[in-house]
């Protein structure tokens, strides 16, 4: 019997599979294991939508943002987020010219595709909802000017657990506007070993003078990047002709009503989430070599969406219960 070839297969193959592919190589070449989080990032990439990383120090989380970044050639901006920090410092200002005695504008560094928001809770809340306003409608506004953002931008934050010293939690609004909220874990064993063999291979950087230093995993990526920000427009492209079905959007709809009346839950989830939930899930079917989405893609990243949009009511937490087994609970009730 003969297999026949959607016209989807034939758009996908080979040019968007050979670039998708050549993105996650390269990135394997710095960054050892974290296969899902690189999928996740390339599902927000390809979604146009933003992505908070979470998880302990040392794993690797700006590591891997960098080596995104290098390997399509996007412009990249990192901003260290500390209680010091002012919104000036990341939207920009203006300035007066003594010369002319006019003001004039200071673009700050979120005119960038990439914008790295390294440990965003560390700096007040008032900083954090600076990029309220660039989050939801890629713009910004400067005194009394409003400016356009590159495109893409997406916003790839960090964030150290809430229970660490110097943390602020980040409120609801700026939450919901994270497609995803991945959690990282620490390695396996074998993933560890090879983190260490890599390290101890690196060597020292020299300079002209013949001062030396040594190398670190940001000095592995030498290579010219795999393409460019026209590469990435094609795939997303080809991304939006992934089908999407009535009934799929039934049970994202069906989630997310179900966040809103479950009795341990004080907030649901908010429309926004349930489209970040559809967009996601056509962008992982894509990557997954699939023209439809399927309930697999929605229990894969239920938790990356879902899960930092809720909050659970006092007495769930008095019982012991958590946002994840609630959730849980619900997507068995949907299996």
């Amino acid at each position: 019997m003969q297999r026949t070839i959607s016209p989807f297969q034939l758009m996908h193959a080979p040019a968007a599979d050979s670039f998708i592919n050549a993105v996650r190589s390269r990135i394997s070449e710095v960054v050892v294991g974290q296969d899902v989080v690189v999928e996740r990032l390339l599902v927000a990439l390809l979604s146009s939508g933003h992505i908070l990383l979470q998880g302990m120090p040392g794993l690797a989380k700006t590591l891997l943002v960098d080596t995104l970044a290098k390997t399509i050639e996007l412009k990249f901006s990192r901003v260290q987020f500390t209680i010091d920090l002012l919104p000036s410092d990341i939207v920009g200002s203006e300035i007066l010219d003594p010369g002319t005695g006019e003001f004039r504008t200071r673009r700050g560094p979120i005119f960038t595709n990439l914008l790295l928001a390294d440990e965003i809770n560390r700096a007040a809340p008032k900083v954090q909802s600076a990029l309220l306003e660039a989050m939801q409608e890629r713009r910004v506004t400067i005194g009394n000017e409003t400016f356009s953002l590159p495109q893409p931008f997406v916003v790839i934050a960090t964030q150290n657990p809430i229970e660490q010293s110097g943390t602020f939690e980040l409120p609801e609004a700026q939450l919901d506007r994270f497609m995803l909220c991945h959690r990282l874990t620490y390695p396996t064993l074998e993933e560890e070993q090879e983190v260490l063999r890599r390290n101890l291979s690196l060597g020292l950087k020299k300079d002209a003078d013949g001062h030396a230093v040594a190398r670190t995993e940001f000095d592995v990526l030498a290579h010219a990047p795999v393409g460019g920000p026209a590469d990435l427009v094609r795939v997303m492209e080809k991304v939006q002709d992934v089908h999407v079905s009535e009934t799929f959007q039934k049970h994202v709809l069906a989630l997310v009503h179900r966040t809103r009346h479950h009795p341990s839950l004080e907030l649901g989830c908010s429309p926004r989430g349930g489209i970040a939930l559809t967009k996601a899930a056509r962008a992982r079917a894509f990557l997954h070599s699939r023209d439809y989405a399927v309930p697999e893609d929605l229990f894969a990243l239920a938790e990356d969406v879902v899960l930092h949009r809720i909050r659970l009511r006092y007495e769930a937490l008095a019982e012991g219960q958590t946002g994840a087994s609630v959730l849980a609970e619900i997507l068995g009730e949907m299996s």
